[in-house]
């Protein structure tokens, strides 16, 4: 398969993105600037972490207008593949290419520290070859990570298994106290009705190599090589 990882000015988890994609996974990538108007060929774009134009108005606010976004559009209404991890998952918010918001942390505060996930479609191809009783333990990095929708759209959400993870403890048991951010149901990531556009909070590109001492995220990227 072959990826395509999108940088805009402020990202700054594109070449960790690319690393893993590319020396982890063996897969062939393509480097995206904001400003191109062409995908290249590849089959799967992502959007990385980072703070696209510094975050302001609102994180990826800005970042839905870069060129490159109306072929990304494109690209996943004709049932290409698209994930976006942290400002990518917001990116795709803003773009509407996922339902819901990301608004600011309940704290107020910035926060960077392990969390659990657990995963929870059994039909997104994210998500398919995980464990469903396992809690997959995946840094987070952000000051807007939650997720909010309103009921209707929630709703929806459930009833279609578009929610991908839910924040938990190391048992996989979600509740309250393991909510880092104060999102809607604990939801840390999801996609949209047709399952080929996944966005997440958590960093799965900053867990994936045995040298950081955590390999979880490389389950997430197996799981989408052998799905999609």
């Amino acid at each position: 398969m072959k990826f395509g990882v999108v940088t805009f000015p402020g990202s700054n988890c594109d070449e960790d993105m690319v690393y893993v994609l590319q020396e982890i996974m063996g897969q062939k990538v393509e480097r995206l600037w904001h400003k191109d108007t062409d995908l290249k060929g590849v089959d799967f774009v992502v959007l990385p972490g980072g703070f696209s134009y510094g975050d302001y108005l609102r994180s990826g606010a800005i970042a839905r207008f870069s060129p490159i976004m109306n072929e990304v559009v494109d690209h996943a209404s004709k049932g290409g593949y698209v994930l976006g991890v942290c400002n990518g998952f917001q990116i795709l918010t803003e773009s509407g290419l996922l339902e819901g918001a990301l608004l600011h942390n309940s704290n107020q505060q910035f926060i960077c520290k392990n969390v659990f996930l657990k995963p929870v479609s059994t039909t997104a191809a994210i998500t398919k070859g995980l464990t469903a009783d396992k809690a997959y333990q995946i840094p987070i990095a952000h000051g807007e990570g939650r997720f909010y929708a309103a009921e209707e759209t929630m709703q929806s959400i459930i009833d279609n298994d578009q929610i991908l993870f839910k924040y938990c403890n190391e048992s996989a048991e979600v509740n309250d106290a393991n909510n880092p951010n104060g999102a809607l149901m604990n939801i840390a990531g999801i996609t949209n009705k047709s399952k080929n556009v996944f966005g997440m909070m958590p960093h799965p590109e900053r867990a994936a190599d045995r040298f950081l001492a955590n390999e979880d995220g490389r389950a997430l990227f197996e799981s989408l090589l052998k799905h999609c």
